[in-house]
């Protein structure tokens, strides 16, 4: 797939990737991924006209998916905060043919240490769609020359501290209720997120 998310197909069942070897054209990490019930989606960079449903998706969620004020609560505040992500971040969006599935940004995108933020769709939410978002962020933050990444998050928020911990993720600050946590980009992690699809096992 085009690096510029040109192709807009979600999802393609014709196409086995487990063989590719990548070439050079390639975006940092394969777009093509299978949540853990098998459903193909595709991660690819946000667009202008992905507005609208991203709006839709995080206008969707409840009190109970908000962490730390995010996403803000009001449909207004939502376009808002979308619209400086876009100016300023890098943004992903895991799609599929029910439409958009996720959203991961790191901002500023110029920054040697960009904070990400990572919000899955309610209906699709355990299904290891956060985890691939995560994935494809590091490949995509390690391209452009970020040095690290980092994220705030909600202490009693017991399952994402597990996969941001799982990832490679470390604590560095504690404060009240927050847990900051940074990865180092020039670990093996992001080395492994690149591989093509015939070189991976267990990423």
């Amino acid at each position: 797939m085009p690096v510029d998310g040109s192709d807009q197909r979600p999802a393609c069942d014709a196409w086995d990737n487990s063989r590719c070897g990548g070439t050079a054209y390639c975006q940092p990490r394969c777009p093509r991924a299978f949540d853990d019930d098998g459903q193909p989606y595709v991660v690819r960079p946000s667009t202008a006209d992905d507005r609208a449903p991203l709006v839709e998706m995080y206008d969707a969620m409840s009190l109970e998916t908000t962490t730390l004020g995010l996403p803000p609560r009001t449909r207004e505040r939502i376009e808002r905060w979308l619209d400086g992500l876009a100016d300023g971040g890098l943004n992903l969006l895991a799609v599929a043919d029910d439409g958009v599935r996720g959203h991961v940004a790191a901002a500023p995108a110029d920054a040697s240490d960009p904070e990400l933020v990572v919000f899955v769709h309610p209906d699709h939410r355990g299904c290891g769609v956060g985890t691939e978002l995560l994935k494809q962020l590091v490949a995509y933050a390690d391209a452009v020359g970020c040095e690290s990444l980092v994220l705030t998050v909600d202490e009693d928020n017991e399952r994402a501290v597990h996969v941001y911990d799982n990832l490679g993720f470390d604590v560095t600050e504690r404060l009240r209720a927050e847990v900051t946590m940074q990865l180092a980009l020039d670990g093996p992690l992001a080395a492994r997120v690149k591989r093509p699809p015939a070189e991976r096992r267990e990423d």
